[in-house]
């Protein structure tokens, strides 16, 4: 997909002139610092591309460990890794049968989030 550079073009203002009733209504809205620190890490999660791929994958159901390295083409103790991050993340949750752990996505939160940004890069 080419880019046009005028498309990435940043414009300013000729004039500065700070419009305070559209800054007070912005700042009203805008959560605390707590809240974006939460947000900027949740998004992080989501900046890997092997993260990405789990995930994407997770939303199929319920994979174990070496279901997912399988389908990606990489070790289990990649994938472990990567799954321990999206744990913390609270992104995928873990259920043990036996030997074998099975992940899924935690809440269906992360499916819409999944499907939308995809949708949005696809619409490009």
């Amino acid at each position: 997909m080419a880019v046009n550079q005028k498309d990435t073009e940043i414009e300013c203002c000729e004039e500065h002139v700070v419009h305070m009733d559209a800054v007070d209504l912005a700042r009203s809205e805008m959560p605390g610092d707590e809240i974006t620190s939460a947000a900027s890490d949740f998004f992080k999660a989501f900046s890997d591309k092997t993260r990405l791929r789990i995930l994407t994958a997770l939303v199929t159901g319920e994979l174990c460990v070496c279901d997912i390295a399988a389908l990606l083409g990489m070790s289990q103790s990649a994938i472990s890794h990567q799954l321990r991050f999206l744990k913390q993340a609270r992104l995928v949750r873990s259920r043990k049968n036996g030997k074998t752990v099975y992940y899924a996505l935690c809440d269906d939160h992360i499916q819409i989030i999944l499907a939308q940004g995809i949708a949005h890069v696809q619409e490009g």
